[in-house]
């Protein structure tokens, strides 16, 4: 695409965008009575309109049916939770019996961990990227202890080479080949949330099982970013979370893939809740867990209904708009950002982007490595109605999200980087 630099080029990109209208589908924040310029979707999801419609929908049958709304109506609570199954599927690429909304990520990913990491012998390694989201780490980190390992005997980290920001797809493989005896487990990240680098899921799903070892991924910044196929790729388990490209609340509820071919192996170990428990006996209230078929078989407890509600409200919106469409705007939204921040013709020892420039190795996200004033930058652009995200040291994660922002809200972050930068 050829992009141009100004303002009517921006709008009209907006006028011909066939997504456009979804932005005013949500909530967007308010500074000093004007809309934010918010590109912090990586973080936290704008609201949805129609979450108050989903939300009231259930208070209304708990202030009228109380315990009885479990089993009353068209929607009774005992089933919430398949109502969400097969739109969440096709957000990640899978079956309906391969998913489940349930709990939240890293309860969830301590869930699978059970399931699926299974030390034994020599073979007791998980191999994660270098610099995983700290949830993940300090969750191998205690599952790789609870098996009796030191977590640096067990965990092995791969990290980009000297000079470079991102993971050669290459030497991840490579690094599964080499540990290929003592690999039990490789779990990654979908998409690095520092970096903002998507890696090449089928790929690793495929040496990791060449190598004789489980595959698993933390989606949470990939669900609802960039267009997944887990059960196509082979995918053994993965989890993610929902309040950031999803839209569905601080601490929103959570998914579950279990790859279809795990459905009904008993052999698999698993932590038991009666709302796994085969549905059909659940309240005859006997010794004996029978899980249920697929995904569902790990819940634990209840739904939780108004996460469950409020999640509903935004997979109505992605099950109209559509991943493919999304995932179109979403690469020419995030070009468009990248190809202004290059014509900022900033030098590296201010600013340099550590995303992939790659269109399929990234997401919505790009996240400049700021080497001057990184915090002092961060404040200015917050006090000029820009909302971002910093992470330590010196990273501004920036994040134009295709359901509600705009190429003119990319345009006006241009101009107003320009002139924060400390250096022109």
């Amino acid at each position: 695409m050829n992009y141009q630099n100004n303002l009517s080029f921006a709008q009209e990109q907006d006028q011909q965008d066939p997504l456009n209208h979804f932005r005013n589908r949500f909530y967007i924040p308010q500074v000093n009575k004007q809309d934010a310029i918010y590109f912090c979707g990586n973080s936290l999801g704008l609201q949805p309109k129609s979450v108050q419609r989903f939300i009231d929908d259930e208070m209304y049958k708990w202030a009228n049916y109380a315990v009885e709304g479990h089993f009353t109506g068209d929607e009774p609570w005992f089933n919430y939770h398949e109502l969400l199954t097969a739109a969440e599927a096709r957000v990640v690429g899978a079956k309906p019996v391969e998913v489940v909304v349930m709990n939240q990520l890293t309860v969830n990913l301590h869930l699978m961990l059970v399931s699926f990491y299974r030390p034994q012998g020599k073979r007791f390694k998980i191999l994660v990227e270098g610099g995983a989201f700290p949830s993940d780490q300090y969750a191998l980190e205690t599952q790789t202890k609870f098996h009796g390992y030191q977590p640096d005997d067990a965990i092995i980290e791969v990290f980009p080479r000297e000079g470079e920001h991102t993971l050669r797809t290459e030497d991840i493989l490579q690094t599964i080949r080499d540990n290929a005896d003592e690999l039990a487990l490789v779990m990654m990240g979908g998409i690095n949330y520092y970096t903002g680098q998507v890696f090449d899921m089928e790929a690793i799903t495929r040496a990791g099982h060449e190598a004789g070892a489980v595959v698993g991924f933390d989606l949470a910044h990939a669900a609802g970013n960039v267009v997944l196929q887990l059960h196509e790729w082979d995918v053994d388990f993965a989890v993610w979370c929902t309040y950031k490209y999803m839209n569905s609340g601080p601490g929103g509820t959570s998914g579950v893939f279990v790859h279809e071919r795990h459905s009904n192996n008993s052999d698999i170990p698993r932590f038991a809740g009666w709302w796994g428990h085969n549905a059909q006996e659940r309240f005859q209230m006997k010794k004996g867990f029978i899980p249920m078929e697929g995904a569902e078989g790990w819940q634990l407890s209840n739904g939780q209904i108004l996460p469950l509600a409020v999640h509903r409200a935004s997979l109505e919106i992605f099950d109209e708009a559509g991943m493919e469409n999304l995932r179109q705007k979403s690469e020419k939204l995030t070009g468009y950002l990248e190809y202004l921040i290059d014509d900022l013709k900033a030098d590296k020892s201010v600013l340099e982007m550590i995303t992939p420039r790659d269109p399929k190795a990234r997401g919505c996200q790009l996240s400049l490595l700021v080497k001057q004033e990184a915090r002092a930058l961060f404040n200015k652009l917050m006090e000029a109605n820009i909302i971002v995200d910093f992470r330590e040291p010196n990273v501004i994660r920036v994040a134009p999200t295709p359901l509600y922002n705009t190429f003119e809200e990319v345009y006006k972050f241009s101009e107003i980087l320009h002139e924060c930068l400390p250096v022109k």
